[in-house]
């Protein structure tokens, strides 16, 4: 019956990451593949989960009470305003508020413009709409934005534009310089910005994260995804979150509950004591992962390597 599967699931390859995730698994290996803390979760986050089982909230659940907070953290971090009751859809991970935004905007023949290198399942889940990706490469060794490649990538099938910042594999976080150029040939040409914004709260020195969103003229054709997994070391929750406009947000909405219902409830109980964390655990989870990133780059220096260009923000959890 191999030869009466759908075309999509036929061109669908398999995860290369969860491949060698497995294998590492499976040979007892350093898994270098998977972006997921090598520590674990913050203590009161684990608590507020168990307790939430023994309290038996184990069924399909909404908390708005999580929306009502990442409003509140959009206002204060990026000066949003958002209807926490319409303009958030909660998803099983950042990888299902992504998969249900493309299935929301994408129509077959509609190329979404990717910033290359990218994160797997974003090809997948266009390629499953019968979307159309279209790769600008970043200019190693610095990743930078190349101007003139990525306004040249443009036609007049371009619905979206897909940014992770920081960015997933490379580390870099994009300027304010940068974002402008995005934000003007997106309401030039009149298409839809989809942020990946999981490593927020994870940049280095001098770096700061801005969400594309809080741009002039940006948020009415944003869809914000992110998710609890890095910031809280709970890859494994599969608690993520969706933030756009109402009419937006009730399409992703609609295509979620198709999807999975709901998210995991127990978990999003946990969600809104991770999402209340006091400032210094913010701090000192930047302070933490620089320490590492430091380490890191010494020891390859040790080994020879030379160091073109030092993580901006962490995509990789070292």
């Amino acid at each position: 019956m191999e030869r009466r599967l759908s075309a999509a699931s036929r061109r669908s390859a398999p995860s290369r990451i969860q491949q060698l995730s497995h294998l590492a698994q499976r040979v007892g290996a350093v898994n270098l593949a998977e972006g997921f803390p090598d520590f674990p979760a913050p203590p009161h986050v684990k608590a507020a989960a168990a307790a939430a089982i023994a309290a038996d909230h184990n069924q399909y659940r909404h908390v708005q009470g999580i929306c009502d907070i990442l409003a509140e953290t959009a206002k204060r971090d990026h000066g949003l305003d958002a209807d926490p009751l319409t303009d958030f859809v909660i998803c099983c991970g950042q990888s299902e508020a992504f998969a249900a935004a493309i299935f929301a905007i994408i129509d077959p023949g509609d190329e979404v413009l990717l910033f290359d290198p990218a994160y797997e399942t974003y090809e997948t889940c266009i390629e499953l709409a019968r979307g159309v990706p279209v790769y600008v490469p970043l200019d190693p060794p610095s990743w930078t934005l190349n101007q003139d490649e990525f306004l040249k990538s443009f036609t007049s099938r371009t619905k979206a534009v897909v940014l992770n910042s920081p960015h997933n594999p490379t580390g870099k976080v994009f300027s304010k310089e940068e974002l402008l150029i995005i934000a003007q040939a997106c309401q030039k040409m009149d298409c839809f910005a989809i942020t990946d914004e999981v490593y927020e709260y994870i940049t280095y020195d001098e770096n700061k994260h801005i969400s594309l969103a809080s741009l002039p003229g940006m948020q009415e054709r944003t869809i914000i995804t992110s998710s609890l997994s890095k910031t809280y070391s709970v890859t494994g929750w599969r608690i993520g979150w969706a933030c756009a406009p109402a009419s937006i947000a009730s399409a992703i909405r609609n295509i979620h509950v198709k999807l999975t219902d709901s998210a995991p409830a127990p978990f999003q109980e946990a969600a809104l004591i991770a999402l209340t964390s006091t400032p210094d655990f913010y701090s000192s989870l930047k302070k933490d992962y620089e320490v590492r990133r430091d380490f890191i780059l010494l020891l390859l220096k040790d080994f020879g390597f030379h160091i073109s260009f030092k993580p901006q923000g962490d995509a990789t959890n070292i």
